[in-house]
């Protein structure tokens, strides 16, 4: 190394005193329930939107010459998960003042996400301020993915805010406010101040804050889905363009907007929010995917959401979803997943409550309210069941174990080989273990008591109240207990700790059973258009992208013994330049041949022929209705 120029960086190290580190770990205050003393005035300016940066100012109050921890948060409600650390290497620029005087700050040499500065004597505020850079179209996960395009934007205040230790984020007021590009329109759950537009928000907490995101855009349109009544519920979306906001048929897609508005409501008989707004980016351009608010959700899906209806039904499971996490999850919470503040660790035990439940819920609540056909919600099931019948991952890691992913392996992390690792399986295999509870409750009252029930007397008490009230597994058998006695703690048990369940018990004991046909169902075509690729999962093994890349792989399938991996080129089929086509006429044609299927390979820069020994043609998972059984599914799906 140059030690002349270790000198300078040395020198020039200890000059700017924000990079020192203290000599040895201290502690930082935990959460308590006692009131911050004043309020944080949050500025974020968010109309730099050719650099994708937003600048944060604070105002803070503090006691001069005492010791001030500022928090960068962390683990982020919703997420499941210390997302902030896919965050905090998006601060720069952090400066803090005190009177027009530049002050040091240091960063705690054991929790990275803490900042400790000193305040002069006599200052009673501080200034701090910083840039948030929004991540590129490039980056994915939570926390990543396009925030902003040129067109919109989406406003996480949690990415916004450094907030003080020592207090519980419900006793910490903040006067929010934020300037937009001129002449874009906003939806946020936040609560107007009576001088909109020189004062925007209302003062509220900064959980009420971090809770409420904003998204704003050039292009919009707002739609009331419970017209007249007391309290409002609305549709607020955002588009890369005008057009996208109109469909042929767009009174119809409001319809069942609104009818989901009023099966949630026959669901669980109640509302835990004042105002509901959902925030939908129909855009090729902002990162997809869906995030829960208690008087609010974010949903960020396909451009076509309105205009190619026909083609993303595979998405229409979305806003359900999210609109069911404001009574589970939201109102109703596991207790390990409730902290005082951001930088307090989240236990993920019940999350096949928390998001099982609600992905079952989502299902239903789509064909509830006509947002999918019966048909549509069969396929989808039944690709569900078909993939947790196939799975081999199933065979070492139990459905418990994997509330674990979201610490293991963050989405925003590479997910190679899921069906043998796993991945969140909570969610999807946690839809079928509530179809079976379901079902099981309705077959042992001989049709007289459901899930239903136990969604209102779980998530539907105390109307009108915000919470939140929380939960363990105890109260989760008791609570179905009180619906249709049964041993339900061995019955859960056996599904989330057993390696052996049977993942189609609720299909079966709702009238249906599994099979596979050459035709795929409308979910797998949806999800195909939708995710732009091509499924051969349940013949091959594995899934096609675009320009020939392999994508996901099933571990143990044909696609696997023949050495393919995820990320493999396919340039040629039996000898012809590869195209899908040619490769679903192959799969076609196997039957009729003892010769295996030849592929011609690229990996990096290595060429090589593969051979896939399959003859069982195409195959796409449905339910079939089993005759002269209860149609206790068909019930489950219809309107209420």
């Amino acid at each position: 190394m140059n030690w002349r120029l270790a000198g300078l960086v040395a020198g020039m190290i200890a000059a700017a005193g924000t990079a020192l580190a203290d000599p040895e770990c201290r502690p930082i205050a935990p959460p308590q329930d006692q009131p911050y003393p004043g309020t944080i005035r949050l500025h974020v300016d968010a109309a730099d939107i050719n650099h994708r940066v937003f600048h944060v100012h604070e105002t803070l109050p503090v006691v001069g010459g005492e010791e001030l921890v500022l928090l960068y948060p962390e683990w982020l409600p919703g997420t499941h998960s210390p997302t902030g650390r896919n965050r905090i290497n998006k601060l720069a620029g952090l400066t803090v003042s005190a009177v027009n005087t530049p002050l040091g700050w240091r960063r705690d040499p054991c929790d990275v996400f803490a900042f400790r500065i000193t305040p002069p004597q006599g200052a009673v505020s501080i200034d701090v301020d910083f840039d948030y850079l929004s991540a590129d179209s490039g980056q994915s996960g939570p926390g990543s993915g396009a925030e902003v395009s040129p067109d919109l934007l989406v406003l996480e205040w949690s990415s916004m805010v450094l907030y003080p230790a020592g207090y519980e984020a419900r006793r910490i007021e903040v006067d929010p406010s934020v300037t937009l590009p001129q002449g874009w329109e906003f939806a946020t759950a936040l609560d107007r101040a009576p001088d909109y537009p020189s004062a925007p928000f209302k003062r509220t907490s900064l959980e009420t804050l971090v809770d409420s995101p904003l998204v704003a855009g050039r292009y919009a349109a707002h739609w009331e889905l419970d017209p007249g009544a007391p309290v409002p519920v609305r549709l607020n979306v955002f588009a890369d363009r005008p057009e996208l906001l109109k469909a042929k048929d767009l009174d119809k897609y409001i319809g069942h907007h609104r009818a989901l508005v009023q099966q949630a409501y026959k669901l669980f008989g109640s509302r835990h929010y004042d105002h509901y707004d959902f925030l939908v980016a129909v855009s090729e351009n902002i990162r997809k995917g869906g995030l829960e608010h208690h008087r609010s959700s974010e949903n960020g899906t396909s451009p076509e959401y309105f205009t190619g209806w026909d083609k993303t039904m595979a998405r229409r499971e979305l806003l359900p979803h999210e609109y069911a996490h404001s009574w589970n999850g939201k109102f109703r919470r596991p207790k390990d997943l409730w902290t005082a503040n951001y930088n307090v660790s989240m236990g993920d035990s019940l999350l096949w409550v928390y998001e099982g439940q609600t992905q079952y819920w989502g299902k239903m609540l789509a064909a509830r309210s006509g947002l999918w056909s019966k048909e549509e919600a069969l396929d989808a099931i039944a690709n569900t069941a078909a993939y947790y019948k196939r799975q081999p991952g199933r065979r070492w890691r139990n459905l418990q174990d994997t509330t674990y992913d979201e610490v293991l392996a963050p989405r925003f992390l590479p997910q190679s080989w899921a069906s043998w690792r796993r991945s969140e399986d909570y969610y999807n295999e946690g839809a079928l273990l509530w179809l079976d509870v379901d079902t099981l409750i309705r077959e042992l009252s001989q049709g007289q008591r459901s899930l239903d029930d136990f969604a209102q007397n779980f998530f539907g008490v105390d109307d009108g109240n915000i919470g939140p009230q929380l939960y363990d597994f105890d109260d989760v058998v008791r609570a179905l207990n009180t619906i249709q006695p049964y041993d339900w703690a061995s019955f859960l048990r056996a599904w989330l700790d057993n390696l052996d369940r049977d993942p189609l018990d609720g299909a079966t004991r709702g009238g249906y059973r599994l099979t596979f046909t050459d035709t795929a169902g409308k979910y797998t075509e949806s999800a195909e258009k939708t995710y732009e690729l091509t499924s051969f999962f349940y013949s091959l093994g594995l899934n096609m992208g675009k320009g020939g890349k392999v994508g996901a792989i099933l571990w143990d399938s044909p696609a696997f013994a023949a050495g393919l991996a995820p990320g493999v080129q396919i340039m040629a089929v039996n000898g012809i330049a590869y195209e899908t086509d040619r490769l679903k006429e192959a799969v076609k044609n196997s039957p009729n041949t003892t010769a295996p299927i030849e592929l011609i390979t690229k990996d990096d820069e290595h060429f090589r022929a593969v051979r896939i020994d399959y003859h069982d043609g195409p195959r796409y998972p449905h339910l079939e209705r089993v005759e002269g059984t209860p149609p206790r599914l068909d019930d489950i799906l219809a309107a209420k």
